[in-house]
């Protein structure tokens, strides 16, 4: 019974990571072509964000949290951006949360320019038999250097673990996010449509309280330069969570 375990559960992992890789490849291919046909002037870059994400106890109620957060670009060949992200969250019942947080982020290209925020979000957690659903929404006031007021941004994921049958520590991961900012701040962001992120990958819990998250993910941004979306990342996200 056992060996009979084992082959079955390599089978439904190689499986599955047919499918992934070819799901990884059509948003690869196909979505890159549609874009750069649709608006020539969109530029496209290879990068790799590994963010590790620490959630522990304060109280029975408390909740700490801790996030490091490099991002390399330019095909991976330098760090672009490194966000430092502390908060304290209140549970409110089971499955909602409140949190209030703050965030440096160093911007490391072309030039450093650096960004404070201060964020408030709503967190929702609940398991199903098939899926744990996360739902965060989040809202963001960035002090930017060298902009003339404060930039409000709202931004909103929902996100799926869909656990493997036969290797229940393995689970699919999908998620979208999308950034919307409310106001336009001279010499920063304009209002609108700032960014979306979409990320297909797997999970991999390894004990009780660490897991990581390995796979793809396609972020579309509007930098204030003509047409909607103007430029794609190609991202190998990396991710790691301790919950102590």
């Amino acid at each position: 019974m056992g060996r009979f375990g084992s082959v079955k559960k390599m089978r439904s992992l190689s499986g599955l990571t047919r499918v992934l890789v070819g799901l990884v490849a059509w948003s690869l291919a196909g979505g890159t072509v549609s874009v750069a046909q649709a608006d020539s002037t969109v530029n496209q870059d290879f990068r790799l964000w590994a963010p590790v994400y620490l959630t522990f106890p304060l109280s029975s109620s408390f909740i700490g949290y801790m996030e490091v957060n490099p991002r390399f670009g330019d095909d991976v060949s330098e760090l672009d951006q490194l966000i430092l992200r502390p908060a304290v969250g209140y549970k409110l019942n089971d499955h909602f949360s409140l949190w209030q947080g703050y965030a440096w982020v160093g911007n490391y290209q072309p030039s450093f320019r650096e960004e404070n925020r201060v964020y408030q979000q709503l967190l929702y957690r609940r398991k199903f038999p098939f899926v744990k659903v996360l739902s965060r929404s989040r809202l963001e006031e960035r002090f930017i250097d060298n902009t003339d007021s404060v930039a409000v941004r709202a931004r909103t994921m929902l996100r799926g673990d869909f656990p493997l049958p036969d290797a229940p520590e393995w689970a699919i991961v999908v998620y979208d996010e999308i950034f919307v900012n409310v106001n336009a701040v001279g010499n920063g962001p304009d209002s609108g449509f700032d960014q979306n992120r979409f990320f297909l990958g797997m999970n991999r819990q390894f004990t009780e309280h660490f897991n990581m998250d390995l796979g793809y993910q396609m972020q579309a941004l509007n930098n204030s330069h003509p047409g909607l979306i103007n430029q794609i990342n190609h991202i190998i996200l990396l991710q790691f969570f301790i919950n102590l």
